[in-house]
């Protein structure tokens, strides 16, 4: 039962709007991008949200870690508010954000080195956790001698380096190739069974929602809410995207929530 589970990540009533400036002498407007947005994400599960373009999804996982300052509502990560970017979120860019004159390795040692850790602790934990992504065999390579899809295994490493309590992942896999990026999805959910960590994911790819996650947020736009959350009933031990996608369930989740993107009115939006 989710009420006894802990709650890693709670977002409250949290509003957030926006000011645009006028331009020729006209006045500024106000213009609503997130209204009044409550769930929880419970630890070790993988929530992703997913919505038409507007809705706020990358707003508001910018707001979580502390880049963006909410209007209303409170964040909290186990059990404490939280309002700033702090070592208890990591957060996973969609664009490789790696810096192109350090290694992998060194890369990924970077926020435990202006944490102050030692350097041999930093080089065992950064060494350990390239094998865990796949990378063993690339750990003093430079980005630009890594592909895509490694760069993107860098960057889940590095925010991993700093043992977060969450992981904030914005559209991680959508500027790569549909197979390197099945392949990740799948080594993903395979990190994230290993080292038990709790990720709330933004994502465009209805499929790439139902195969990676618990549960799947559904939001409306202008202003962004939240019309449904979707449970997942696949398991850990869930088969290959390929061959989930012929699954009747599959099917079924995935129409209901296009329906939901693309017909359900403002009106019909529910608290989660």
């Amino acid at each position: 039962m989710a009420e006894d589970r802990k709650v890693k990540l709670a977002v409250q009533n949290v509003s957030k709007t926006f000011r645009v400036r006028g331009t020729m002498g006209e006045s500024d407007s106000l213009l609503p991008v997130l209204r009044n947005l409550s769930f929880d994400v419970y630890e070790n599960e993988i929530v992703s949200l997913i919505g038409e373009s507007g809705c706020g999804k990358t707003t508001l996982l910018r707001i979580v870690q502390g880049l963006i300052r909410l209007d209303a509502g409170t964040i909290r990560v186990d059990g404490n508010a939280v309002g700033v970017p702090g070592r208890d979120r990591g957060f996973v860019f969609q664009q490789s954000s790696l810096l192109p004159w350090r290694t992998a390795r060194q890369n990924v040692e970077f926020g435990l080195e202006l944490s102050g850790v030692p350097k041999r602790e930093r080089g065992e934990k950064s060494r350990e956790l390239l094998k865990l992504v796949g990378l063993a065999h690339a750990t003093e390579q430079y980005p630009h001698e890594l592909s895509g899809g490694m760069q993107q295994r860098v960057n889940l490493a590095r925010a991993m380096a700093i043992d977060p309590a969450i992981l904030l992942m914005d559209e991680p896999f959508s500027a790569l190739d549909a197979q390197t990026r099945e392949v990740l999805q799948r080594e993903l959910l395979r990190i994230q069974a290993e080292a038990n960590k709790t990720i709330l994911f933004v994502t465009h790819d209805l499929d790439e929602a139902i195969y990676l996650s618990n549960r799947v947020i559904v939001l409306g736009a202008k202003p962004g809410r939240i019309k449904k959350i979707i449970e997942i009933p696949f398991g850990r031990n869930r088969p290959e995207l390929p061959q989930m996608r012929g699954e009747p369930e599959f099917q079924r989740i995935r129409a209901e929530m296009w329906d939901l993107i693309r017909n359900t009115p403002a009106s019909a939006a529910v608290a989660a």
